[in-house]
């Protein structure tokens, strides 16, 4: 082997090794810079994945209705314990802090939400709120991903973050991706190893081997993208006092990222744990604790900062849970479920439809009556500005006075 092609050899290995030893948030990175977006109206979605299937009817609780405590003679929450709303709703008594924001009429609550053929497999149920398709499509993009792919500039790139390790289906485009990053300090530290450095510098100076190109230009994006969400962090630590756990955790670095003046469109977490077959009251209630005094914190937060009005958050889960209980006091996979949206700018706060028609069941599952597509189009074009129509294919319509 000449001496340049072994020089060469050893520099295309070297990057490989190293690329290994970067953490997979870093690989979702394919595109340069974090300039501002040319065409943001500074409004923001904050998506809250409840992974697992949490049971939505005992999150709103149809308290009024008998055939729900026929269903579940011992799972159904007590209706004296239940914080009353309308309709013949309330919520677990386990989201008082959820409840003062409703008060305040910062929350929209969607019964009834799902979509035709519902699959109750976690993983194709997921795939399908993740990428918009219908239940016998299969789609390798995600709908905020083909949100990202409809913007203008490199920037749409970096219109998305997700604070974790591993980046959802849900924010993956044909053209652009959005970022994880679940601590931004970690982050920049791994991106700057002396190893990475030093093989980012050696590629900007030969360009021989076009093969690895596109290795380079990923460690070299990385590692600007990095550096600005280290500076741009700097910028604001909040003091809001959040509960403990990662999730509440995820919520204060989205806060400090929006604080900071990162411009991103779309932040994305996760709450997961809510697959309850077995014994489910305290494993659920302690969930929907978290999540309520989580997002209570992040409201204050945002609200501190003039930052809340320009927020719009959509808490959703895959499926619900079927109607009745099971024998181990926990409830199987199911269909339809609620979704909440959270902001201070709601043309309709409370509960925008009717709780779900217990006579009315498909097997023992909950019928759906909102196709989730149609809240995706109502976020894109009423709050995002986006081509709904484009992105989801024109099969879905608007939800009047909500947003």
């Amino acid at each position: 082997m000449a001496t340049n092609s072994r020089r060469e050899f050893i520099k295309m290995s070297a990057l490989a090794s190293g690329m290994l030893l970067v953490p997979n948030f870093l690989h979702g990175l394919d595109r340069g810079g974090l300039p501002l977006l040319a065409n943001s109206n500074g409004k923001r979605l904050v998506v809250i994945q409840l992974s697992g299937g949490n049971d939505g009817l005992n999150t709103v609780v149809p308290y009024q209705n008998d055939l729900y405590y026929k269903a579940r003679p011992t799972l159904a929450i007590p209706a004296r314990e239940v914080l009353t709303l309308e309709k013949g709703l309330g919520l677990n008594p386990a989201m008082e802090k959820i409840r003062l924001l409703y008060d305040q009429g910062y929350v929209s609550i969607l019964n009834s939400v799902g979509y035709p053929d519902p699959d109750r497999s976690h993983f194709r149920s997921m795939d399908i709120w993740h990428s918009a398709s219908a239940s016998d499509e299969y789609l390798n993009t995600g709908w905020l991903g083909r949100y990202l792919d409809s913007l203008s500039g490199s920037s749409a790139n970096y219109a998305a973050i997700e604070v974790d390790d591993t980046l959802s289906l849900a924010l993956k485009g044909e053209r652009y991706t959005g970022i994880a990053v679940q601590d931004v300090k970690r982050f920049f530290q791994a991106t700057n190893d002396h190893f990475l450095k030093q093989a980012a510098q050696l590629h900007a100076q030969d360009h021989t081997h076009h093969q690895v190109d596109y290795l380079y230009k990923t460690l070299i994006d990385t590692q600007q993208s990095a550096g600005y969400l280290q500076e741009k962090t700097k910028v604001y630590r909040s003091k809001k006092e959040y509960p403990n756990g990662e999730f509440a955790r995820n919520l204060k670095t989205i806060a400090e990222l929006i604080a900071s003046g990162v411009e991103s469109r779309v932040y994305y977490a996760s709450l997961t744990g809510f697959d309850t077959h077995v014994r489910q009251a305290s494993q659920q209630a302690n969930l929907l604790q978290e999540l309520s005094e989580g997002l209570y914190s992040f409201v204050e937060d945002l609200r501190q900062q003039q930052e809340f009005d320009n927020t719009v958050i959509m808490v959703f889960s895959e499926f619900g849970r079927r109607v009745a209980q099971n024998a181990s006091n926990g409830t199987d996979h199911g269909t339809a479920n609620n979704l909440f949206l959270i902001g201070g700018k709601l043309k309709q706060a409370g509960v925008y439809n009717d709780g779900p028609n217990l006579q009315d069941l498909d097997q023992g599952d909950l019928r759906y009556s909102i196709d989730f597509r149609n809240i995706y189009a109502t976020l894109l074009h009423n709050w995002l500005d986006g081509n709904a129509a484009g992105i989801l294919g024109g099969k879905t319509q608007l939800l009047t006075g909500l947003i």
